[in-house]
């Protein structure tokens, strides 16, 4: 048989045929087929291969059980339910078996995913198995501060407190499981005059802010600096500094909070109990608010 391919001729440059003879059966003796032979490092390979799936299989088997532990001593999340004040007293974190629970307005929230903030020694331990509404606003962690009574507080404050119940209740990582009976919800579950109170005073500490924050957009706050040597100096970019009452909840606290704030000309002839610093001149758009201390 003869096979044709074709080279390219180096005189011409063209393509020519070349004519292959057939070789003639060989006669020599036929090669002997090899054996395959042994790779130490595809062996070795091989094994170590072997050994990394032992692994994985071994690593994901460590992290499910440590899952099926934790499940387990994780405490079971709880349905919505009422609670007793010494029943809330039980979950204060001390028996580590039980949830961390913390009352506020009447709600119960299982605050234990904080359980380092809500725990013994933690800086909000003091929250953990009681509702302590009032200490949320009023600083006093004494036995007598440590109540739900809001008798006393001012609308700001209420709404204070009313802030602090909301951040529970919108968190993801705190858990609502129901009510307190008592001074804010009756044995029935449902919301009692003291819990109408508070919302209602919330809801007006809610327009003050929004008040305030309308003021202050009008009327801006001055700008201010204080030093022992200098005393105090107030001044405005624009207008001219004047002392003004705070739109606040006097009515309830017993004081009224002022401060000073930019009017210009017109706004100064409109607003009433506007007060000048004293020795101030009254177009002057900085004035002494304080002596110097030496």
């Amino acid at each position: 048989m003869v096979t044709i391919s074709e080279i390219e001729s180096e005189d011409e440059g063209e393509k020519e045929p070349l004519v292959a003879e057939t070789p003639s059966p060989s006669t020599s003796a036929p090669e002997s087929i090899a054996s395959p032979s042994y790779d130490p490092a595809g062996a070795s390979r091989k094994v170590s291969e072997s050994g990394d799936i032992g692994s994985w299989i071994s690593m994901i088997f460590a992290v499910l059980l440590a899952l099926v532990v934790l499940k387990l001593s994780s405490p079971t999340t709880m349905k919505p339910r009422l609670w007793r004040p010494d029943e809330l007293a039980k979950y204060n974190g001390s028996d580590t078996k039980l949830p961390i629970l913390v009352g506020i307005v009447g709600s119960v929230f299982d605050v234990s995913k904080g359980r380092k903030h809500y725990g013994p020694g933690g800086g909000y331990s003091h929250f953990s198995g009681r509702d302590a509404s009032r200490a949320f606003v009023s600083g006093n962690f004494t036995a007598d501060g440590l109540t739900d009574s809001l008798e006393g507080l001012s609308p700001l404050q209420v709404k204070s407190v009313m802030d602090w119940h909301n951040f529970f209740q919108n968190s993801t990582k705190y858990i609502y499981v129901g009510k307190l009976v008592g001074r804010f919800y009756n044995e029935s579950g449902l919301p009692t005059k003291e819990f109408v109170r508070a919302t209602r005073l919330a809801a007006r500490g809610e327009r003050i802010t929004k008040e305030r924050k309308e003021e202050e957009v009008r009327f801006p706050t001055c700008n201010s600096r204080w030093n022992p040597e200098e005393g105090g100096e107030v001044w405005c970019t624009t207008g001219y500094p004047r002392i003004v009452e705070v739109i606040s909840d006097d009515l309830y606290r017993g004081t009224v909070d002022k401060r000073c704030a930019c009017f210009d000309e017109k706004a100064m002839k409109s607003r009433k109990g506007l007060e000048q610093y004293e020795g101030c001149p009254p177009l002057s758009q900085k004035c002494q608010s304080s002596p110097p201390q030496v």
